[in-house]
Parts: C-alpha cells; sequence; structure tokens
C-alpha cells in the first residue's frame, strides 16, 4: 500500500465557507491532493481571490460559487450549480457557519433561526440535494464541521453549541442510511483555530484563556487541518464513518 490512498484525482470537492479559514485551508489540501474544487460563501471578491490561491502552482479546474446559506432557495441553487458546471461532487464539506452569542434568557427568535438555519438546516438540505448522485456512483464522503463547543460550551454559546452538537448526530444516523453506498459521513470537531469569527467574537483575555488550556498552549492555525479533512475525503479514511474527528491541540484532554 502507497499514499497514494490520500490522493483525490478524479474527485471533484465542493466546500460552503471556502473563501477563507479552515473552508480555504481544506480546499487547498483537496486541490493539492488532485481535486478540482467548488467553493462558496456570500461574498464574490473573496471567493475570487481565494480560489486563486487554493489552485496555484496546481493544473486543477475550480469554481467559485455566490451563496447565502441562510437562504434555502440559495442552498438549492448551489447545489444544483455545483452539478452544472463540473457534473459530479464527489466530498462535500459543510463548514459554513455563523455565531451569535447570547445567554439562554436573551436569545431572540431572529438570532435562533438564523444560527440554526446556517449551521444546521443548510447543511441537511445541501447534503439532501448532493447525495443522490453519490449514491449513483456508489461513492462520496460528507464532512460536517462541528466544534468542541458541540461536546463542551462556554457562556452564551446557546445556539451555537446546539448546532454543533446536531452536526454530530446528524452524521451518526446519515452514515447509517447511506453506508451501503459506499458514502461515508463524519464531523470534524476544530478546537482553537484563530479564524476570523473567533478573532472577532472573543477578547484578548479570552483567546488566552483558550490557547492556555490546550495541551499545546496555543491556538491552531488554518493549515493544521488540512491533513484531518484529507484522511477523511480520501480513500485513506474509507472505514471511518459516523464518526466526530477532534483537532483541537489537546483542548478536551484538559
Amino acid at each position: 500500500m502507497s499514499l497514494d490512498i490520500f490522493r483525490l484525482d478524479g474527485r471533484v470537492a465542493l466546500v460552503t465557507g471556502g473563501s477563507k479559514g479552515l473552508g480555504k485551508a481544506m480546499a487547498r489540501a483537496f486541490a493539492l491532493a488532485g481535486a478540482d474544487v467548488i467553493i462558496s460563501s456570500r461574498h464574490q471578491d473573496e471567493l475570487q481571490a481565494a480560489l486563486a490561491e487554493i489552485l496555484a502552482g496546481t493544473p486543477r479546474r475550480g469554481e467559485y460559487l455566490v451563496a447565502d446559506m441562510a437562504n434555502r432557495e440559495e442552498v438549492g441553487r448551489l447545489a444544483r450549480t455545483a452539478l452544472e458546471r463540473m457534473s459530479r461532487v464527489d466530498i462535500l464539506v459543510n463548514n459554513a457557519g455563523t455565531n451569535a452569542p447570547q445567554a439562554i434568557d436573551e436569545i431572540s427568535d431572529e438570532t435562533w433561526d438564523n444560527v440554526l438555519e446556517v449551521n444546521l438546516s443548510s447543511v441537511m438540505a445541501l447534503t439532501r440535494a448532493l447525495v443522490p448522485q453519490m449514491k449513483e456512483r456508489r461513492w462520496g464522503r460528507v464532512i460536517h464541521v462541528s466544534s468542541i463547543l458541540g461536546t463542551v460550551s462556554k457562556e452564551k454559546r446557546n445556539v451555537y453549541s446546539a448546532t454543533k452538537s446536531a452536526l454530530m448526530g446528524l452524521a451518526r444516523a446519515s452514515a447509517l442510511d447511506l453506508g451501503p453506498y459506499g458514502i461515508t459521513v463524519n464531523c470534524l470537531a476544530p478546537g482553537p483555530f484563530l479564524t476570523e469569527l473567533p478573532a472577532r467574537l472573543l477578547s484578548d483575555a479570552e483567546k488566552r484563556a483558550f490557547a492556555d488550556r490546550t495541551a499545546l498552549g496555543r491556538w491552531g492555525e488554518p493549515r493544521e487541518l488540512m491533513g484531518p479533512a484529507l484522511l477523511l475525503a480520501s480513500e485513506a479514511g474509507a472505514y471511518i464513518t459516523g464518526e466526530t474527528l477532534v483537532v483541537d491541540g489537546g483542548y478536551l484532554a484538559r
């Protein structure tokens, strides 16, 4: 056996929230491993620049599609357009997410509905739309990006933690539905990765507290999620399904 089991030649990967941070890093890993990639987010200018970086130095094809995951119609259009442009999607990474911290007695209906739609309902809708063509080929990889806050939590993370826990349950059930078709479904649960979202939401003291709690004493860099994503997306992870792979620098170990 060779390390070719990590190769993705001939595959097409769709990464939502792929214009920055963890999504961009995972899309880059897939392109380096031989896959053609599609990335989506709400901002065309960010997507255009990100796609150039993702494909740099590779012969791979790429597309970017503007889609707001809070809008169910746009999620459906994303699936249809991805298939029109690339004719297939073999690897789906449901990475797009949002967070709006509110204490349990402060949660507004608007916040609850929006975070649930982006973090959970859109994941169901996009997976539902793309799984049939994976079943036809009897091969597919679905990866939901959960979080360690689906296992533990923090003040005011009620809605976020609820959605990230739900993704783990969704992956377990879908793995049973899709296993007979050669499709695996898993979650990645990142710990403290200093992407734009936590950088915007956390104070300097909170950032230090997160770093100090990890075994490695630091925040993760987006490139450090490339290997775990490649494992779950390739033949290397063919016997892993219904699982949550934690990538947290030892945060949960403490």
